[in-house]
């Protein structure tokens, strides 16, 4: 992504079902190499959408949908350079040799 978009990365926020495994956003954290943040409420995407559908009829307040936000976890790297390059390059290697099962 940083290469792609030219943005460096902080944090990736995660939401949804997979951010209660705990495992995984260890995982993500440790290869990307930046913190993974899991929300307090874990269906972000749903929240959003009745955020702004509350905001939009005036049933909600700017103030009480900031006040929904909040932090669980911060997953933060604990992998080196090298250890998750060397996995990187596993990863490629298994992609390569994947993309002629099909043929």
């Amino acid at each position: 992504m940083r290469e792609v978009s030219g943005v460096e990365i902080g944090a990736l926020r995660a939401d949804g079902g997979a951010a209660g495994d705990d495992f995984l956003l260890q995982l993500q954290a440790d290869l990307l190499g930046v913190p993974v943040v899991r929300p307090r409420l874990q269906e972000t995407t749903a929240l959003g959408a009745a955020a702004l559908a509350g905001l939009a009829v005036g049933f909600w307040s700017e103030a009480e949908v900031a006040g929904l936000a909040g932090t669980d976890r911060v997953f933060t790297p604990r992998m080196g350079s090298e250890e998750r390059e060397r996995l990187y390059q596993g990863w490629q290697r298994a992609v390569d040799r994947a993309l002629g099962w099909g043929r």
